[in-house]
């Protein structure tokens, strides 16, 4: 009953938002509602724009793409601020085809699919409404209705730019139905959708033997043909081609490179002019952005093409790579799983983690950089600092090598290998080493894949099992500490004190006699090491240490154990090693006794209440890190 209430108070407010009117209403509307006028670019830059934008060290984060595109926040800000953004201030840009190129699974037609679902939404509120005259096939623009000779006049008075002529169906109405009083004209609210083929479009290209250029700009209505005595008669013909009905929006041109060449030359008068010619009428005005997209090779072989030419001019291309942040390839495996019907099968903690790391590797290239390897720069671009790099080397790391990202393993190869891992019979759990098991068999199974491919992707393998080798480690270190963050703070906060007293050059004091002491250089080296810290950079390592300490004070911020990630891990690494020998019993024992078997439960327990393990995985990971640990 609560929903059948929710229903009726949906379709109440889409009724209150329908209006219907004459010219003369819409005037007053503009009065007040002077964007209501603007044309496609704008609309859909202004869509992007209400839903807000994040500031990163990267760049901007523009939150309307956020839910279902990640980990491309570069590419998607350069399209928004080097084409949306020109495009909107009526700028030559919005006249190109905005051509997106990069390899399969990308998320170009995710990208589109957002831009059709977000424009229907966004006609249906305030900052997006959109008025067309009644009746028109091409929902079009009313103020196409004021002559040439008053639109400078009218500009001045609305502030209103006019751009456009009447199609041929609103020019021959206003003729014989209105007799020129453009004041009388109807004027409708319009809501873009793409089902009702209303502001939205999507051209697919097919045999061109058998498709017809009617397809694109509409066609002669043969069965009136009789009635109205010719087919110049606008009412003899059926605007209705995917161009047409894009008018106000947007038209998606899937695979537009596959097209035929008759096909694409159609386009270039939409690409200069903004206009297109149809059947025996003059050029026809379209206020739509026309969006295509192609894969790499088929974009070469367009561009050899000399009889193409033309066209390129009128192409802007917006390369879209592959996710190249683990975090991200992360969320992008999840958003397809959560598409799925498996909801009964548990995905172990790092999972999902492994296989982005393997992803993400076969995706990176090759640094010329001193001290940079493909993992330490997998780890940088997912935000965390290594060695020798700080996150202010990402720019310089991304403008070293052209085209990263453009080649790699794409996510459905992944999805497939994790569904065959997903439905295997009796399946209760599907942990990191089933994944990469998976991912390893499905190479063998791939035919296109080269014996010199194949090695290096069981090389990505390799590393990301290594990788999850630590993870697996960590987390039972995590899970055997008793209140491990009280054990992390009390070290980390040991540490500091006495780094603060070994950069000052000052004494400490025995918490316990009062008792004035050295610092500790053991306990700190002790730290230091664990992370790689040699003897002769320890003293800047601590002066940073200090450094942040003192950053934090003047913000009055709290410098605590998770404030510094370096300094975090050469803690935890601390902790695991003095336990190690305790987890290496308890965890490798074949027959535990009382204590150990306690120990186990209660680590079991951590793990499935803290760490989101179920029985299967947590029983697997101690049995996994006990033989680790034994090796």
């Amino acid at each position: 009953m609560e929903f059948l209430k929710r229903l009726d108070e949906f379709r109440s407010k889409e009724k209150s938002l329908v209006w219907e009117g004459t010219f003369q209403d819409y005037l007053s509307i503009i009065k007040e509602k002077p964007y209501v006028t603007q044309l496609a670019h704008a609309r859909i830059y202004n869509m992007i724009k209400e839903a807000g934008y994040e500031e990163t060290e990267r760049g901007k984060t523009y939150k309307f793409f956020s839910k279902e595109i990640f980990g491309l926040d570069g590419p998607l800000e350069k399209l928004v601020e080097e084409y949306f953004h020109p495009a909107a201030r009526r700028l030559d840009v919005r006249k190109r085809i905005l051509l997106l190129m990069g390899p399969v699974s990308g998320g170009k037609s995710t990208l589109v699919s957002m831009l059709k679902r977000g424009l229907e939404q966004f006609s249906w509120a305030d900052k997006g409404a959109i008025y067309g005259i009644k009746g028109c096939p091409m929902h079009e623009e009313p103020l196409h209705l004021i002559p040439k000779e008053l639109r400078a006049e009218f500009e001045k008075e609305y502030g209103v730019y006019i751009e456009g002529e009447l199609c041929p169906s609103c020019r021959m109405r206003l003729e014989t139905e209105y007799h020129g009083k453009i004041e009388n004209f109807p004027v409708e609210r319009v809501f873009l959708s793409e089902d009702n083929r209303i502001g939205i479009g999507t051209f697919t290209p097919s045999d061109p033997k058998s498709q017809d250029i009617a397809d694109l700009t509409g066609s002669i209505d043969f069965s009136t043909i009789a009635e109205y005595g010719s087919e110049s008669d606008p009412r003899a013909y059926r605007f209705d081609g995917e161009l047409n009905i894009s008018n106000r929006g947007l038209m998606e041109f899937q695979e537009m490179l596959k097209c035929d060449e008759k096909f694409l030359w159609n386009l270039l008068s939409l690409s200069q002019e903004g206009n297109f010619k149809a059947g025996r009428f003059a050029l026809i005005y379209a206020d739509e952005m026309i969006i295509a997209h192609t894969n790499e090779n088929e974009y070469r072989t367009f561009i050899s093409n000399k009889k193409n030419e033309a066209l390129q001019s009128r192409i802007i291309v917006m390369k879209i790579p592959y996710n190249l942040r683990v975090r991200d390839e992360v969320k992008i495996y999840e958003k397809l799983i959560k598409q799925s019907d498996l909801s009964s099968i548990h995905i172990a903690p790092h999972a999902l983690r492994v296989a982005s790391i393997f992803s993400v590797l076969s995706r990176l290239k090759d640094s010329k950089k001193q001290g940079m390897d493909i993992v330490k720069k997998m780890k940088l671009y997912d935000g965390e600092d290594v060695e020798g790099f700080k996150q202010k080397d990402i720019k310089e790391l991304l403008n070293e090598v052209v085209d990263e990202g453009m080649s790699g393993v794409d996510p459905r190869y992944v999805i497939n290998r994790l569904s065959s891992a997903l439905i295997r019979t009796n399946t209760q759990c599907i942990n990191p080493l089933d994944v990469l098991r998976a991912i390893k068999d499905g190479l063998d199974q791939h035919a296109s894949i080269t014996p010199e491919e194949k090695e290096r992707l069981l090389n990505f393998i390799s590393i990301a099992r290594k990788e999850y080798d630590e993870m697996a480690k960590k987390e039972i270190q995590k899970a055997f500490v008793y209140s491990f963050e009280e054990s992390a703070r009390v070290l980390f906060n040991n540490y500091l004190d006495n780094v603060e007293a070994f950069c000052n050059g000052v004494k400490i004091k025995d918490p316990i006699t009062d008792e004035e002491m050295d610092p500790d250089e053991k306990l700190m080296r002790s730290i230091e090491e664990q992370i790689g810290i040699s003897e002769n950079a320890k003293k800047a390592f601590r002066e940073e240490i200090l450094i942040r300490l003192s950053s934090y004070a003047r913000k009055q911020k709290k410098f605590n154990y998770n404030s510094h990630d370096r300094l975090r891990e050469a803690i935890e690494k601390k902790l695991f090693a003095d336990l190690k020998d305790i987890v290496k019993i308890t965890t490798s024992s074949k027959t535990p006794d009382g204590e150990q078997l306690k120990r186990i439960n209660e680590v079991s327990a951590r793990l499935i209440a803290e760490h989101g393990y179920c029985p299967v995985c947590a029983n697997e990971l101690l049995k996994y890190v006990g033989s680790l640990l034994s090796r």
